[in-house]
Formats: C-alpha cells, sequence, structure tokens
C-alpha cells in the first residue's frame, strides 16, 4: 500500500469531511519554498504550509540549532524550572515586540496563545474583584479551534456544535475605510456590557480570506477600548515575524496592545511553539501573596527549550539583511502582480500586504468556505504544482520569504490561468 492508503486505515485530518475528501497528498520531502509527494510530483508551496514556514523547507540553520539543542537539553518542566533558552528567546521577544510588552508566558499553538490571553484577560477583573465576563471580537473572525479562541471566532460552522457552551462574545464589524460604524458599535457595546477584552486579528483577518483593513481604524479601535479600561487583545499568530512587511502587524500602530498572541512563524516551520505576551500592568494584576490568584494554565512542552532554540535561530534569520531584501522583493512583485490583475473585471477587492496577496473571483457558482466552486479552483492549483488553499471564492497567495521569482512566475502564471477558466 502506499501512504495515501495507508493514511486513510487510521489517521483523521483536520477541517476533513472524509466521506467526500480527496485523499490527502502524501508529502515525502520539502526543500526550500517546494515540496514532493510519494509518486514524485513537485508543487510549490505557495502558502508556506498553513502560514508557518516563512524560511524555507529544511532549512540548515534551523535543523543545526535544534540539533545542537537536542544534544544539550532537549526538554525540562517549565513548572518550578527554567533554562537558557526560554531566558534568551524572551528576552530577544521584548527587545522586538512593542515597547509595552514586558512578560512572556509560554505554550504550544495559536489557539492556546490565544486561549492563554482570553483567560488572562478574564481573571484579570476577577482578581480586582470586578465582574467583567464579555469579550469584543470582529466578524467573521478566527482565533483558533479551543474553546475560548473559538467562542471569539465568527466563522459559524467551526463553532455551531459548541454555541451553547461557549464565552459570552459581542461582535463588531471590521473596520471600512471612511466609516465610523466599527468605533461606534465598539462604544456602544461597551457602554452596554462592560467587556473584559477587545480581540482582534492584527490587521489581516487570515482564515476569512485575508480581509485587510487600515492601521488608523484598528488605532482608534485600541484607544476607545483602553480609555474605557477594556484589555486589547492582538493575535497575531499569523501576522507576526514579516507578513505584514514590518516585524509585527502592531509596528503600524500608534496604540499598542495590551497583549500579544505569537506561534506560527516563531519557530520558522519546524515544531509547536507559541507565546502570549502581555505588559506589567496585566502581569501586577496576578502578582499576589493570595495563591488563587496565580495564572493557573500551563503545558508539558511549556518553553520546550529544543523549540526556544530553535525560535532564536528563526529570529536571527529574518533579521538578516537577506531575507529582509527577501520581505521587499516579494512584497514588490506581489504589487506588481496586483495591479495586473486589477484590470481584470472577474478580480473582485484586490488587496496586498507585505507578502500577502489576495482578491475574490466574480463568479455565478456557490462560494461557501469549503463548497464545491472552492474545490475546483484547490484541485486545479495542485493538477498545475501549486499549493494554494482558496477560501470560498477567496483566492490568497502567502508564500516563504525565500521563494525564488521564477517560482512566484508560475504562482502568478496559474492564477491568471484560474482567473481566465472559472469566471
Amino acid at each position: 500500500m502506499n501512504l495515501q492508503q495507508r493514511d486513510a486505515q487510521h489517521l483523521w485530518h483536520p477541517y476533513t469531511q472524509h466521506q467526500t475528501a480527496a485523499k490527502p497528498l502524501a508529502i515525502v520531502k520539502g526543500k526550500d519554498a517546494l515540496l514532493w509527494d510519494e509518486n514524485g510530483n513537485e508543487y510549490i508551496d505557495a502558502i508556506a504550509s498553513w502560514w508557518v514556514n516563512p524560511y524555507g523547507h529544511s532549512n540548515q540553520q534551523l535543523a543545526q540549532a535544534a540539533y545542537k539543542q537536542l544534544t544539550h537539553l532537549e526538554h525540562v518542566l517549565f513548572g518550578g524550572f527554567t533554562h537558557e533558552p526560554a531566558v534568551l528567546l524572551a528576552e530577544k521577544l521584548i527587545s522586538i515586540l512593542p515597547d509595552n510588552q514586558q512578560k512572556v508566558f509560554f505554550s504550544d499553538n495559536g489557539s492556546t496563545a490565544v486561549e492563554i490571553a482570553i483567560k488572562m484577560a478574564l481573571q484579570y477583573f476577577f482578581n480586582k474583584g470586578e465582574k467583567r465576563f464579555t469579550v469584543v471580537a470582529f466578524e467573521n473572525a478566527f482565533h483558533g479551534d479551543t474553546f475560548a479562541a473559538m467562542a471569539a471566532s465568527g466563522i459559524s460552522f467551526f463553532t455551531e456544535a459548541f454555541k451553547n457552551h461557549l464565552l459570552k462574545v459581542v461582535r463588531i464589524p471590521l473596520p471600512e475605510k471612511g466609516s465610523d460604524a466599527a468605533a461606534q458599535k465598539l462604544q456602544q457595546v461597551i457602554d452596554e456590557h462592560q467587556p473584559a477584552a477587545f480581540i482582534f486579528e492584527a490587521l489581516v483577518q487570515g482564515a476569512s480570506g485575508m480581509q485587510i483593513y487600515e492601521p488608523a481604524a484598528l488605532d482608534k479601535l485600541i484607544q476607545i477600548a483602553q480609555a474605557n479600561n477594556v484589555i486589547t487583545i492582538a493575535d497575531e499568530v499569523m501576522t507576526g515575524f514579516g507578513r505584514t512587511g514590518r516585524t509585527f502587524a502592531s509596528d503600524y500602530l500608534e496604540h499598542k496592545p495590551d497583549i500579544i498572541c505569537l506561534s506560527k512563524a516563531l519557530t520558522g516551520g519546524t515544531i509547536p511553539l507559541a507565546v502570549t505576551t502581555a505588559t506589567q500592568k496585566i502581569f501586577d494584576g496576578f502578582y499576589s501573596d493570595d495563591v488563587n490568584k496565580a495564572l493557573f494554565h500551563g503545558h508539558t512542552f511549556t518553553a520546550n527549550p529544543t523549540g526556544c532554540a530553535i525560535a532564536l535561530e528563526a529570529i536571527k534569520i529574518l533579521q538578516s539583511d537577506e531575507m529582509q531584501a527577501n520581505l521587499k522583493r516579494v512584497a514588490q512583485r506581489h504589487h506588481e502582480f496586483l495591479q495586473r490583475i486589477a484590470q481584470y473585471p472577474q478580480v473582485l477587492n484586490p488587496r496586498t500586504l507585505g507578502v500577502i496577496l489576495a482578491f475574490e473571483l466574480k463568479t455565478a457558482e456557490n462560494t461557501d468556505y469549503y463548497g464545491s466552486f472552492r474545490d475546483k479552483l484547490y484541485n486545479f492549483f495542485i493538477s498545475k504544482g501549486v499549493i494554494l488553499r482558496p477560501v470560498g471564492n477567496s483566492i490568497y497567495i502567502l508564500p516563504s520569504y525565500i521563494i525564488t521569482d521564477a517560482q512566484l512566475s508560475k504562482v502568478y502564471e496559474v492564477i491568471e490561468e484560474a482567473i481566465h477558466k472559472f469566471s
């Protein structure tokens, strides 16, 4: 049996209806922006494997950092213990994050990073004796699949089975240029519900199709929230570490969030690691001689030394002149491609920020999130040797920063072919 057949015997895949879904591609090798399946077919990974892999597959610098750490100290519990990779990574993160960030809490993935952030916000007020139980989030948000993160998410089919068991979340619209509707709604929600937190995907809503909004609009919302003592949480799980053209999307903002969630690119696509960072004020809300005011949250692999060592090397790679030049190169190529496809009447709402490019494809077909039109696009791209994951009729590119110009040109060419074929 091949890998696909063996997979079908025991494996349960994410976001998959196994009765109707196509068999998963069996990938056996990766290098830079390329992947190969068990039949020898080559694919350009144009979404950096769900946005985690900015520096290319099988990156030797990251592999060497892992090997060095594995042969020294692979793991040690973090409850009551510490180690140098965690200390060094925390110091490095604080040095590159917005100036108000002072404390680093480790976990395993983006969803748990968000889960911790929401728990921090709710318990912060609980510790102070204030009854604040509501969270404010954007419409069509996605923050993860654990319960608090799922509650904050607004894509209904992800949460429908659990809707009667979730936190209280009130939604506001994504800001639109020239409109104060989001700001007005936020103020109304604050007046009526006295929420604990306002959580947002910073500048780009990823899972809803890379919906991009203006820094000035988000600044205004953060300002309103903080003026009313509402804790602001920036979900930078996708946007962190260069995706928007700056190290963090929060770097575009004048008003900095109180809590920031990071994962995905943190270890360059190697092993799971996440952090939730917070201001000193948030930490002080838990600092007490009452043990019950501690944040009782943890994971077996919290602050895994190997993951921390890899993350340190990944940040070094990001900050290198070569990688910064790559970020600018990909952003410029995206801008040029956007100018070209924006002329097509079939292309709706073309947009780009940093290494992210997205648009909607005009069609009369059903554009459900995981509908048949999306499947047609996905299968077409795979048949052409390009890995893209459309969201309904939204097509986006979010490649590794090291993707070559020739590979980018092929991705663009295949997308243009799809534009003419499917609209």
